[in-house]
């Protein structure tokens, strides 16, 4: 990637992360990282280009992070439990890769725009569905139903943790999952 490029994507992700993308201008992300207006927008074309790229960045970071989290798990009580573990890691900001905890990127953002049917929304929905498989590669034998648990559980204390400030939501869903799967069996 082109170096500008992503020294403008990276400062957007931050600042967006932080203060919420209808918080933040142009002109902030410009003052910040440095770059030149006529870069920026040889780059992107509009500020939701913009936010369309951190979307992007901030999404190959993440789906990387928790894949490595959850590989090597031998079992589905093992997977479920590096989730919930790489999560509260991350409410308590000890993930470098991911920044300081401020909700869910993609969970702000779909609600700051508000419109359904717009292409920001929809990567935001992308994401969630490439969560949803990235847990199924993890857990090929466990059925569908619990795969929507987790989702929820795993939705839930990152909405908790950011809005409550219950930093240990994640510890408490963990608990509530292993009590599910010991139902099951």
């Amino acid at each position: 990637m082109n170096e500008k490029r992503e020294l403008l994507i990276t400062t957007a992700l931050r600042l967006f992360n932080q203060d919420g993308i209808n918080s933040v201008g142009i002109n902030e992300v410009l003052a910040v990282s440095g770059v030149a207006k006529r870069t920026l927008y040889h780059h992107f074309s509009s500020k939701d280009d913009l936010v369309l790229a951190t979307l992007a960045y901030r999404d190959a970071i993440f789906l990387d992070w928790l894949d490595n989290k959850l590989k090597g798990a031998e079992t589905a009580e093992e997977v479920v439990s590096r989730l919930f573990r790489a999560l509260s890691d991350w409410f308590h900001n000890q993930v470098e890769e991911l920044n300081s905890f401020n909700g869910c990127f993609f969970i702000n953002t779909a609600a700051e725009i508000r419109s359904p049917d717009s292409a920001i929304a929809q990567y935001c929905r992308e994401h969630k569905i490439k969560v949803r498989a990235l847990l199924v590669r993890h857990l090929p034998d466990v059925d569908e139903c619990f795969i929507d648990l987790l989702c929820f559980l795993k939705e839930g204390a990152i909405v908790s943790a950011f809005v409550t400030q219950d930093r240990d939501a994640a510890e408490k869903c963990l608990l509530l999952a292993k009590k599910t799967m010991g139902a099951q069996t």
